[in-house]
């Protein structure tokens, strides 16, 4: 039987995160009027779920880069707690007017945190609750530590209070209404085993099925698969992806190597969509537009379709171009997060032929990774096609026009860094 995590799962998630616009600064006033519009224009197309990214318990936490010392908000029991500076309305040290709020426009709330016990809470030696003689030093693993976040220490999950440390953790948020977790540092070499299971066993003990997302996923292998699946309903296989051409370029050989392995409830993650005004207070760049232009963004939201990866926006929606918006509610493209057999099925120098199945429509992406506009001729048998593609027709999935076959051949044009999104049937 399904669990309950990952029936909540069943399709890839879809929603906005505060990382790529705000870094680790967006406040509460920022995270409604994002959600809001989501709410309003985007909830009816299945985006659903709004995350606050990370270090949500830092009053000043920069605007560019990480501060040298952490300086979180901490309850008694060493869990951090919602910066009062930031968001007004944890006036009582929950998250829970802010999830109410979201969950009254019929959305789901999410957080960040990282892996571990915040540095400062073992500085202090507070106790660990539910584990009598604790502290948040005794089980703080002072080697084990993010190379670049300064906020935490690894916990050792062989010491007592360990495991009762995340336990209270997952039902601090449980109490708060949080719906999605984003755990960080637990995917970049080497793959933190350990926490990983502790933290999922803490969410199934919460009795709240919140969703645990794991990142940041650089050089992750398919090694770990299964635990993945056992352990969390998504995970992250790159670091971040930027709003530069070559990291798109590079996605593509991870998609082909986890798309046939998704299941539902368990999904391979290739990113957010680094699209819209990004950089505002971010951490990679200045506030700026996507640098993507709108043909390599169509190619972005096709190959994450295709592979069925979650699809996170992390551009401040408000004021997101009316180009970019119409990438997000095409229904025909959305449709492959329901598919089936999706990969690759030619890589040939700069061009790149996925396929995919929904319901009794075949569909296939041609994707041109050059860097000039390009012509592209196939027959339907070299799309792996059956021999009546031509009899049932071919529409153009973004465009919605009609494709014409002469004895079983198309031609297309298809701009520099771009993609023809093809449905048979």
């Amino acid at each position: 039987m399904i669990s309950a995590r990952r029936a909540a799962a069943l399709l890839p998630p879809m929603g906005w995160n505060s990382w790529d616009c705000f870094g680790s600064s967006v406040t509460e006033e920022e995270v409604i009027r994002n959600a809001e519009f989501l709410a309003e224009h985007l909830a009816p197309f299945g985006w659903d779920t709004v995350v606050v990214d990370i270090q949500w318990y830092e009053s000043d936490p920069g605007h560019h880069d990480y501060r040298e010392e952490s300086r979180p908000e901490l309850d008694p029991w060493g869990r951090p707690l919602p910066a009062l500076s930031r968001f007004p309305s944890a006036s009582a040290g929950s998250f829970r007017p802010l999830a109410d709020r979201i969950h009254s426009l019929g959305l789901r709330f999410g957080v960040h945190v990282m892996r571990g016990v915040p540095r400062a809470a073992a500085k202090r030696r507070l106790p660990v609750r539910g584990a009598p003689g604790a502290t948040c030093a005794s089980i703080a693993d002072q080697t084990n530590i993010c190379p670049w976040n300064p906020d935490n220490f690894g916990v050792d999950m062989s010491t007592q209070g360990a495991q009762e440390y995340y336990d209270s953790l997952a039902a601090q948020f449980a109490e708060w209404g949080v719906d999605f977790i984003k755990l960080d540092d637990v995917l970049y070499p080497p793959v933190q085993a350990k926490e990983i299971a502790a933290f999922s066993r803490a969410i199934d003990r919460s009795g709240r099925p919140m969703l645990l997302s794991l990142s940041p996923g650089k050089q992750l292998s398919t090694e770990h698969l299964e635990a993945l699946r056992t352990h969390a309903q998504l995970w992250r296989v790159s670091d971040d992806l930027w709003d530069e051409w070559p990291q798109v370029r590079e996605q593509f050989q991870r998609a082909a190597r986890w798309a046939p392995l998704q299941q539902t409830g368990a999904w391979a993650d290739a990113d957010m969509l680094p699209f819209g005004r990004i950089g505002i207070r971010g951490h990679v760049g200045r506030d700026r537009l996507s640098r993507l232009t709108i043909e390599e963004q169509r190619t972005v939201m096709t190959l994450w379709c295709l592979m069925r990866s979650p699809l996170m926006f992390g551009g401040h929606l408000p004021d997101t171009p009316g180009d970019t918006l119409e990438l997000l509610t095409r229904r025909e493209v959305l449709a492959l997060r329901e598919g089936r057999d999706a990969r690759e099925i030619v890589r040939d120098g700069d061009l790149v032929i996925w396929r995919a199945r929904v319901g009794g429509r075949e569909y296939r992406a041609l994707f041109w990774l050059g860097d000039e506009p390009k012509t592209l001729r196939a027959h339907v048998d070299d799309l792996g096609l059956a021999a009546d593609a031509s009899v049932r027709g071919c529409t153009d999935a973004w465009s919605g026009t009609t494709v014409s076959l002469d004895d079983g051949w198309l031609e297309v044009d298809v701009p520099t860094h771009g993609t023809r999104l093809l449905v048979f049937g």
